[in-house]
């Protein structure tokens, strides 16, 4: 499956691929700049750094992206990359995909986040093979708990410091 993009009201999402990656942890942001976007203020920040790797590696094992993997933040009026959201893969035996994300801090609270998560469940959610997706964040992370709690995720566990959240699939009633 081919993905080229997602468009929200205020946002485009844009997949990673792994030539992007390779090239922003080269500090080389020329593929981006063809493309027409622009570096938001402190991004790449040192989540999107610390990320990267695994995002190449999940995209050397599928080739090219898929979806589910990881995507560009960008604003729609201004073409500023300002954070990323994606899957960490899809888990076939367990047909769900753990979502993350990440704002840079000048742009956070302003509901970015909530717009972007919101438009990848609805795209995970139109593909057939997904019937969960997951989430993961520090007990001590007050907005993403806010975030996920908005988005309808129920707490599923707490462990290592981690609280662990699921969305299900909503199941559609056609008798109604």
């Amino acid at each position: 499956m081919k993905i080229s993009k997602l468009t929200t009201k205020r946002l485009i999402l844009i997949p990673f691929t792994k030539q992007i990656c390779e090239n922003i942890l080269n500090w080389d942001f020329n593929d981006l700049i063809k493309l027409g976007f622009k570096k938001g203020k402190s991004w790449p920040d040192n989540d999107v750094i610390e990320t990267l790797p695994k995002i190449i590696d999940n995209l050397s094992e599928v080739g090219e992206p898929t979806g589910f993997e990881s995507w560009m933040i960008i604003k729609a009026d201004t073409l500023e990359i300002i954070g990323d959201a994606g899957f960490k893969g899809f888990n076939e035996k367990e047909q769900n995909a753990d979502i993350g994300y990440g704002i840079i801090k000048e742009e956070r609270r302003n509901g970015y986040a909530e717009e972007a998560v919101t438009e990848l469940i609805n795209w995970a959610f139109s593909q057939e093979i997904v019937k969960e997706i997951t989430a993961k964040c520090a007990f001590d992370n007050l907005n993403s708990i806010n975030l996920l709690n908005k988005l309808n995720f129920t707490k599923e566990k707490q462990e290592n410091g981690m609280i662990l959240w699921s969305l299900q699939k909503p199941v559609v009633n056609f008798l109604n």
